[in-house]
């Protein structure tokens, strides 16, 4: 298995295009899978439409869903710093996108995005694992 860590910086935008970067990882590589996972309890990875508006609706339904308020048990950090541990059961911390010739198979419109609604922790790891097939 080939693997590499990406770092990004999520202090100014809640959803981080990654489509390219998974590209760039993938194209050497040939046949396979690339998994693209998040090592953090309060960040996701999503495939998405991105550029059009989807990736506002979807920091807009998901502050929706998980208001940053004092209802969290999980009370340490920022006000409604909990919510952002119930975002991995919305927003899977990982995804897994088929390869063909080094090129992922996504449809014309998807991009596989990083969600990080955290406000707290900025710095963001990356996985990106290919497995040949």
């Amino acid at each position: 298995m080939d693997s590499d860590v990406l770092t990004i910086d999520t202090g100014q935008r809640r959803i981080i295009d990654l489509t390219d970067a998974v590209r760039s990882f993938c194209g050497p590589r040939g046949d396979g899978l690339c998994s693209v996972f998040v090592p953090h309890a309060t960040a996701g990875v999503a495939i998405i439409e991105t550029g059009a508006g989807s990736d506002d609706d979807l920091v807009d339904t998901l502050e929706n869903l998980l208001p940053r308020d004092g209802r969290y048990r999980h009370a340490h950090g920022s006000p409604g710093h909990g919510a952002d541990h119930v975002l991995p059961a919305l927003v899977s911390p990982s995804v897994t996108v088929p390869v063909q010739n080094g090129e992922p198979l996504l449809g014309t419109w998807q991009s596989v995005v990083l969600v990080d609604l955290n406000r707290d922790n900025p710095q963001r790891n990356v996985r990106l694992s290919f497995i040949t097939g």
